[in-house]
């Protein structure tokens, strides 16, 4: 199956099941204080439905544009602008009839579940899957600047360790990339010192130049021949799988990023490299490097392995269903806390984040080419969250305008007019089209041109 249809076919799974669970977040509440719920639906159905049948008062329904989905409730001015209903006397059964805070329970529902979702969703990958990660202060000689231009933007360099970002201790190394773009200092230690370097303000933007370069810092590893192929020039040399290379024209290497600059100084030359083998033997052995400045062998090993030589720790966590529960609501906690972070940046102009604005086709970027179904949950549980965040946001159209009326209602006494919430609800509308239209657009636009 393509790589791309199977992306598909996640984003189109976990956005039904984040639209569904949403709406019966409004939908359930909006029941039990006997409110009339006129549609539910999956999409929107303008014009046409694909599916619908009406079950008691309720007509359910899957629509045929992808950007959402709805409760029509009763009394309530939202995206359907049903003002003729608006127009006359409120039933018993209408949402603008009931106490208001019956009305701010049936708003919040859909950001609460879609919270909730993504707390249950890690609490079950942390009892399924344990957690495991690099120990971030363990790596024995630093870390390896893997883009050296974006390293120097940065001000960092291969064997430095970044200790802090913010003051707050880096825990795992596969965290350090996003707490560097979601903060402002770092704290390094470097050659036996400890000092602070500021993160440039428009960092984001120097990542967003070429965003296959994000991944700009790498694990240091020791070059360990994992596989001689029959057709490589050195195939016939003596070079064995697991050999560890200590050194090249007796010059002393201990990691790969310090052996490739001397094979690419001696580009279609012979050299003699000095190996360690598996029995912990040494041996010299006379290899010719390519014109590309290639040994002609694949490098590597298992982290487990890299972990045994002492070249950083592993640490690994199991829970139990128990343990598992404060985990997922920590992890859920963090998930959200960190997007905040990321928002703020975005809002910032100096930062040039909002670049990296994406649509639908990014969305469906963060789910794996592959079937991963760690990776499926764990992306459905940020989408989750991003959606919570996004609905609350205090703008007319969206949940969170919504919730910003009534708690004007209840503090002041006086419900704002059907009139104002039809121009809010409008206003809102457009500001979200043009969103949607920005964020679109930025994927076209790099669609086409990067």
């Amino acid at each position: 199956m393509s790589p791309i249809l199977i992306q598909v076919i996640q984003f189109f799974m976990s956005l039904s099941l984040l639209i569904v669970l949403h709406e019966l977040g409004h939908f359930i509440p909006a029941k039990i204080f006997k409110t009339r719920v006129e549609k539910f639906y999956l999409f929107f159905d303008i014009k046409y439905s694909l599916f619908k049948k009406k079950i008691g008062e309720t007509v359910y329904g899957v629509g045929w544009l992808p950007l959402g989905g709805y409760v029509k409730i009763a009394g309530m001015i939202d995206e359907s602008m049903d003002t003729e209903q608006m127009s006359e006397e409120p039933k018993p059964w209408e949402f603008r009839s009931k106490p208001s805070w019956q009305r701010l329970i049936i708003m919040l529902g859909g950001v609460t579940v879609n919270f909730i979702l993504a707390v249950i969703i890690y609490i079950g990958m942390a009892y399924s899957y344990g957690d495991q990660y690099i120990v971030a202060n363990s790596l024995k000689d630093g870390f390896l600047v893997t883009e050296k231009n974006i390293g120097d933007k940065l001000g960092v360099q291969t064997g430095d360790l970044i200790v802090a970002v913010d003051g707050d201790p880096v825990e795992r190394f596969l965290s350090l990339p996003l707490m560097i773009v979601n903060g402002n200092t770092m704290t390094i230690q470097r050659d036996g010192r400890t000092f602070d370097q500021e993160i440039p303000v428009d960092f984001i933007a120097t990542l967003l130049e070429d965003e296959n370069k994000i991944q700009f810092l790498g694990l240091r590893t020791p070059f360990i021949i994992n596989e001689v192929p029959k057709k490589s020039p050195n195939a016939n040399t003596g070079l064995l799988k697991n050999d560890v290379v200590l050194a090249i024209n007796s010059e002393k290497v201990s990691y790969r990023d310090e052996a490739m600059p001397i094979f690419e100084a001696n580009k279609g030359k012979d050299v003699q490299i000095t190996v360690q083998r598996e029995n912990g033997a040494t041996e010299t052995l006379n290899v010719k490097i390519s014109e590309e400045g290639l040994l002609g062998v694949s490098v590597g090993t298992t982290l487990e392995t890299y972990e045994k030589m002492g070249y950083f720790d592993i640490e690994t966590k199991k829970f139990t269903f128990l343990e598992s529960i404060p985990a997922g609501i920590d992890k859920g906690v963090t998930t959200l806390t960190s997007y905040v972070k990321q928002l703020k940046k975005i809002f910032n102009p100096e930062t040039g984040a909002y670049k990296g604005v994406g649509g639908f086709a990014a969305i469906g970027n963060m789910f794996p080419e592959t079937w991963n179904w760690p990776a499926f949950w764990s992306t459905t549980a940020l989408i989750s969250i991003i959606l919570a965040f996004m609905n609350i946001l205090p703008i007319p159209a969206l949940d969170g305008g919504h919730v910003m009326f009534l708690l004007y209602e209840m503090v002041t006494g006086r419900k704002p007019s059907d009139k104002f919430l039809e121009y809010a609800q409008i206003t809102g509308f457009f500001l979200l089209i043009a969103l949607l239209l920005f964020a679109n657009g930025n994927d076209l636009y790099k669609w086409l041109f990067k």
